[in-house]
């Protein structure tokens, strides 16, 4: 593929989306145009930062905002879908709007209106598409969700393996780092644990829901590398892969990290049962990822968990 290649994120707002445009935006000798979709109004600092890039206004229940980006951006060669509805207690209570919003029917069956079959689809999942009841889950195992979001997103995973031709499914767990170059609104994993704790008062953590939250410049780096090796190769892509860190971690040793880092009394963390607390909707006990294939198939080794946090806290200490 020659000149000068366009991505389009869907879901360019969120936290994901934005430090993936910036992720983009500094490749060396940027040689993409950038387009991204949103929901509500797009936020003037993300704007400000990345000026070049194409917003749209898209509704993806219904498609509305598609031609748009067809008639002023034309045909993207990769498409990176951040979009979800990804709340499981907001899924749990609309099983209807979690369907309609995670599975990306309009998304593709734009995309497979355009008469040429060259562009690869890579679509964000979840680490919640398994059961939890073992550890370290591998791509090949039977996906049997437990909550309304994680049918949802296998559900969309069946469709876009049904429909793409060209396609990388990550299926991704806790996403967290710093905060993006337009605030979002939602609480973000370690920040919230250094707040909480940050008061000296007892709070209580899960010890035993596993998970292996990825620091989100890695998933930035991956899905650089997936866009880089189709632009170069233009090679059929039919991928699964699980995109976590390489720690098996629970809640309460994530906010032990973040005590440690901070140097926090680790008497204020309590550990209490997943299922002292009703949350409004089934979570899965041990949901943790083998992920071998990611480092073999892009040869990337994720940042271990306290490192990543060490690297959160840093960045949202500086002026």
């Amino acid at each position: 593929m020659s000149g000068r290649k366009k991505v389009l994120v869907v879901g360019g707002t969120g936290y994901l989306g934005q430090h993936l445009l910036q992720g983009f935006l500094e490749v060396q000798d940027s040689h993409y145009d950038l387009a991204f979709t949103h929901h509500s109004t797009p936020p003037k600092a993300l704007l400000d930062v990345i000026p070049h890039a194409l917003a749209f206004h898209v509704d993806l229940q219904s498609g509305q905002g598609f031609d748009a980006i067809s008639h002023a951006f034309g045909q993207p060669h990769v498409i990176v879908n951040c979009a979800a509805l990804s709340v499981p207690r907001a899924c749990e209570k609309d099983p209807s709007a979690a369907m309609s919003l995670n599975v990306p029917c309009s998304l593709v069956n734009w995309l497979s209106s355009f008469r040429e079959n060259n562009a690869l689809l890579i679509h964000l999942s979840t680490d919640q598409v398994y059961q939890g009841l073992k550890s370290f889950y591998k791509e090949e195992d039977e996906t049997l969700p437990v909550n309304v979001y994680g049918k949802s997103k296998v559900a969309a995973e069946q469709f876009i393996s049904d429909k793409c031709s060209n396609f990388a499914i990550l299926r991704s767990s806790i996403i967290f780092g710093p905060q993006t170059m337009s605030p979002v609104p939602k609480s973000l994993p370690i920040q919230w644990i250094d707040s909480v704790l940050s008061k000296g008062e007892a709070v209580e953590f899960f010890y035993d829901e596993f998970r292996c939250p990825v620091y989100v410049k890695d998933v930035v780096a991956i899905i650089l590398k997936l866009s880089n090796n189709w632009i170069s190769e233009a090679k059929q892509t039919r991928l699964l892969l699980n995109v976590g860190g390489p720690d098996r971690v629970s809640r309460e040793q994530m906010a032990k990290s973040v005590a440690l880092i901070k140097g926090y009394e680790t008497s204020l963390i309590k550990p209490v049962s997943a299922s002292s607390v009703d949350r409004g909707v089934k979570s899965p006990a041990d949901i943790s990822m083998d992920i071998r294939k990611l480092v073999q198939t892009l040869s990337i080794h994720p940042t271990p968990f306290v490192d990543g946090v060490r690297l959160t806290l840093n960045t949202e200490a500086r002026p």
